[in-house]
C-alpha cells in the first residue's frame, strides 16, 4: 500500500517521517547501527522481502541518511552505514527503544547501549536545556515559532495552539 507523502508538509515531525516513516525503515536502521551492514544480513534478520529491503536502503541513501559502500565487484555488494545525519535518528531510535522497554517489553531490556565516552550502560532521557528537568509531553507547551507556516498538515495547529495555551492558563478556550 503507498503512503501519503509528507514532502509538502510545513512540520519538522513530518518531514522525519518522510525519510524515515517508511514500514521497515526504523528496523533497518537499527540493525545497520548495532553492526548488520550487508544487505544479506540485514534481509536475513528482519524477513523483508529483497524488493522492499532495496527500496528503503535507496530511499535512505538518496535522503543522505546512509551512504553505500562497495565491498565486492563481481557480483557487485556493498556494506551501509551511517552518515552524520543518519547517526543523527539515533536519539530517535534509543527513543523508541526506551518506550519500548517501559510499555511493550517490561522487565529486563532485549539489548543494552553502552557509552563509549564514559563506558557507562545508558539509555535516553529528554531533559529541558534551560533548567534540566525531565520532559513529558503532558508538561510543555508549544508555541508558534519564528519558521511557522500555516499549510498542507500544519493549517489546523494554530487554533489548537491557542486553545492549549488558553487551557494551560485557565482561561475560557477559544471556538468551544
Amino acid at each position: 500500500m503507498q503512503r501519503t507523502s509528507f514532502e509538502e508538509f510545513t512540520c519538522p515531525i513530518a518531514q522525519t517521517l518522510e525519510v524515515i516513516g517508511e514500514w521497515w525503515t526504523p528496523l533497518i536502521l537499527r540493525d545497520i547501527a548495532f553492526g548488520l551492514t550487508r544487505f544479506d544480513e540485514i534481509q536475513r534478520n528482519l524477513g523483508i522481502s529483497r524488493k522492499v529491503l532495496t527500496e528503503r536502503l535507496n530511499g535512505l541513501v538518496e535522503a543522505g541518511v546512509l551512504q553505500r559502500q562497495a565491498y565486492s565487484e563481481k557480483p557487485p555488494r556493498h556494506d551501509y552505514f551511517l552518515t552524520e545525519k543518519g547517526a543523527d535518528l539515533g536519539a530517535i531510535l534509543l527513543a523508541m527503544k526506551a518506550w519500548g522497554d517501559r510499555w511493550s517489553l517490561p522487565g529486563k531490556p532485549t539489548v543494552e547501549v553502552r557509552h563509549e565516552t564514559c563506558g557507562g550502560i545508558t539509555g535516553v532521557e529528554l531533559r529541558c536545556t534551560c533548567c534540566g528537568e525531565p520532559l513529558n509531553a503532558l508538561d510543555l507547551t508549544p508555541l508558534e515559532g519564528p519558521g511557522m507556516m500555516v499549510g498542507p498538515g500544519t493549517s489546523e495547529l494554530p487554533a489548537g495552539l491557542e486553545r492549549l495555551r488558553a487551557a494551560r492558563a485557565g482561561e475560557p478556550i477559544p471556538g468551544r
